[in-house]
């Protein structure tokens, strides 16, 4: 057996990018790639309250024995109360992140379906299509780009979804959507909660943002009409970007099934996959994660933290809303968004001037990290994309 077979695979968009900005020598480069907080400072910070549970864990744990395929049950639970509410029905199990979350939930739909259709709406997280795919999983995919007012047509989504045939799966992101910012609005989600149990559909949710949006308790509302009311469900969620711990890997896939039989053979079937997978997950993050919401104040102090973050976003967000036009960019468009991202109507020359002649680095598609503008690059960024421009259309 050799590895002559293997060709040659296209690079990895955002790992890519990540490796140009590591590489590029030029002092005061703006990395508004990749999708990580950033402080005004340009730092990603370790939150106070996850310094504090970290020194807590080292202190007082006792063992480092193996968790099991399900990962930390504590942390599950906490997090399901906390995060979801507690809904009723829901159960779950640690992931590797939200990423290990989607694709176990990938291969869940794959399993209990062959051929099983999955419908989504572009643009949307590039990492999604190659994961749903390498799943099994046959993609539906939906338009919903709207570029004349910067935002995304969900509607065309849910009217694809009112024809789809019995026991589909659609994806759907819950809040602060990667990459334009821009979510369906509160009768959307009710609208997609009764096509769900018309259609007998299964939604996925990627919730990878909550707190950094709107507020904690505001980003998980609106998909309250499909936790109460749809039957068949699986929920990805991360814990990387509200707690700030990217490195650490901090996941969880919440399911349920139409009855409480249904739910126990989802999650033997779960465990089973993660088990010939990654066999189980660390528990480092998750125990840092359980620490701080089982503490009422370090919970406290967390929240306070979350809050400053995304306030800070926020700002940004509403000091370009109102720098108005830069070329074609129309920066009004940015105050119907919220959460971390905006997508720049820009094309791939204009970007790639960016890059080579100023160093700001955006994502592929114009998508931005407002988290990475600040006092200190501001005005730099607005010249940069405006020179970037002018030459590009010369």
């Amino acid at each position: 057996m050799s590895f002559e077979n293997l060709g040659p695979l296209p690079p990895d968009p955002m790992l890519g990018l990540i490796q140009r900005v590591a590489a590029d020598p030029r002092e005061g480069k703006i990395d508004l790639g990749v999708g990580v907080y950033q402080d005004a400072n340009g730092r990603t910070p370790v939150y106070d309250s996850v310094q504090q549970a970290e020194s807590r864990l080292c202190q007082t744990q006792s063992t480092k024995a193996y968790l099991g395929a399900g990962g930390n049950a504590d942390y599950v639970e906490q997090l399901a109360s906390h995060a979801l509410g507690g809904h009723l029905g829901l159960q779950g199990l640690q992931t590797i992140g939200g990423t290990g979350a989607l694709r176990l939930a990938a291969e869940l739909l794959g399993r209990s379906q062959p051929e099983r259709r999955i419908w989504i709406g572009l643009p949307t997280w590039t990492n999604h299509e190659p994961l749903l795919r390498a799943a099994g999983l046959q993609i539906i995919p939906r338009d919903l780009d709207d570029p004349a007012h910067g935002g995304l047509r969900h509607e065309a989504l849910l009217d694809a979804l009112r024809e789809a045939p019995e026991g589909d799966a659609f994806l759907i992101q819950a809040s602060g959507h990667n990459p334009t910012g821009v979510d369906p609005d509160p009768a959307l989600w009710h609208a997609f909660a009764d096509v769900a149990v018309a259609r007998r559909l299964v939604p996925l949710v990627d919730l990878a943002y909550q707190g950094l949006g709107t507020g904690w308790r505001e980003d998980v509302e609106p998909i309250a009409p499909l936790l109460e009311r749809v039957p068949r469900l699986l929920i990805a969620y991360s814990c990387d970007k509200n707690f700030g711990l990217y490195r650490e890997r901090v996941g969880a896939l919440f399911y349920r099934g139409a009855n409480a039989g249904e739910t126990a053979r989802v999650r033997d079937h779960l465990l089973a996959i993660a088990r010939v997978s990654y066999s189980m997950p660390s528990d480092h993050g998750a125990a840092i994660v359980r620490t701080i919401l089982a503490d009422p104040n370090l919970r406290s102090g967390w929240r306070a933290e979350l809050a400053a973050a995304r306030d800070r976003v926020a700002s940004v967000r509403a000091t370009l809303a109102a720098h108005g036009r830069v070329g074609a960019v129309d920066f009004a468009a940015l105050a119907a968004g919220r959460g971390l991202f905006a997508r720049l109507p820009l094309a791939a020359p204009a970007i790639q001037r960016l890059h080579a002649e100023h160093a700001v680095y955006l994502a592929p598609g114009g998508r931005m990290n407002l988290a990475g503008l600040n006092a200190n690059n501001l005005e730099r960024f607005l010249a940069a994309l405006e020179a970037a421009q002018r030459r590009s259309a010369a």
